[in-house]
């Protein structure tokens, strides 16, 4: 299978700081660089260009009203766009965090470059957590996804992470104020907007807070964990035929059930919706894809991020029920 982080002569294109990252990929740096000293170690110190797309009819060449985005480093196609598609730099991607960083509000803490440089990522540590139960530590981190593909936005978002086992949490839809920007490439990117429009990360860090010390005191039945379970991962058809189900439960959903009591952290809030969502955020990061790199992009950008959006929305539905 094709790895999800751009290798480049044999190098993995990311870089952290602090412990390894669960994906265990990249190299090791301090977490006292600067956004842009962060971007040169993850090798993402390129830019792309705009170059107009010729076709060859009968010798001639036609321009064909399309732009290929071509990056400077190895003259890569990363895609073909339109005339009015704005590319952002990864230097613009990197300066959002300076203001932060110099401030002493983050740390840089991991950088990278996915599906062969179509989604290039930053991700910094803002300095603040909290415990649920005393000792579960939940630590805050702000994202930014700068994709080079056409039909992909530039997604800005908070992401708590849970550091007993480094699951990637995520807050509700339901939320009362935004934790996240998406801004497609039609304008030109504007960075006072888009923090404007994000707000305080302590903000949404308390919110999410509320949530999980919410979730912590609410206890689960058995008939309720596992509809809770069937609705996170649903059951699926296949050509008319059912996929299997094992006990009433779908094989992600009985997954989910067998580590509930064997991940990480399972005594912290033992028998409540706290330790049934984090079940589901072990299982979609640690145990199901093909690769750690394949799991890594899914929980932060694909599916199984916004399964673990849904997770949140019906652990709050069901404990609210409680």
């Amino acid at each position: 299978m094709a790895h999800e982080v751009e290798m480049i002569d044999g190098v993995a294109q990311m870089a952290y700081a602090g412990d390894k990252p669960w994906h265990g990929l990249g190299v090791e740096v301090s977490n006292e660089l600067t956004p842009a000293q962060m971007q040169k170690k993850a090798g993402l110190d390129w830019e792309v260009s705009k170059t107009p797309v010729y076709a060859d009819v009968g010798g001639e060449k036609i321009n064909v009203g399309k732009q290929a985005l071509v990056r400077s480093s190895d003259n890569k196609i990363m895609d073909v766009i339109g005339d009015d598609w704005n590319p952002v730099q990864n230097s613009e991607a990197f300066e959002f965090f300076s203001e932060y960083v110099l401030a002493g509000d983050m740390e840089m803490n991991t950088a990278g470059s996915l599906k062969g440089g179509k989604n290039v990522f930053a991700l910094a540590k803002v300095k603040e957590s909290f415990s649920i139960l005393g000792e579960d530590q939940v630590d805050s981190y702000l994202l930014f996804s700068n994709p080079h593909e056409y039909g992909k936005a530039i997604d800005v978002r908070f992401t708590p992470i849970r550091v007993v086992c480094n699951n990637t949490l995520t807050f509700s839809l339901q939320a009362a104020s935004k934790n996240f920007v998406k801004l497609n490439h039609r304008s030109k990117f504007d960075a006072d907007m888009v923090k404007q429009q994000m707000g305080l990360a302590s903000e949404k860090f308390a919110q999410y807070k509320d949530m999980a010390e919410f979730l912590s005191t609410k206890r689960f039945s058995v008939e309720s964990l596992m509809n809770y379970y069937n609705e996170v991962f649903p059951h699926t058809y296949s050509k008319g035929k059912e996929v299997k189900v094992v006990d009433d439960l779908t094989k992600n959903a009985k997954a989910a059930m067998d580590v509930l009591y064997t991940q990480p952290g399972a005594n912290f809030g033992e028998g409540t919706w706290w330790q049934a969502l984090n079940s589901v955020t072990y299982l979609t990061d640690h145990k199901m894809g093909r690769s750690a790199e394949s799991r890594m992009q899914s929980a932060w950008f694909g599916q199984n991020q916004a399964r673990k959006v849904k997770a949140v929305n019906k652990a709050v539905e069901y404990a609210s029920a409680a």
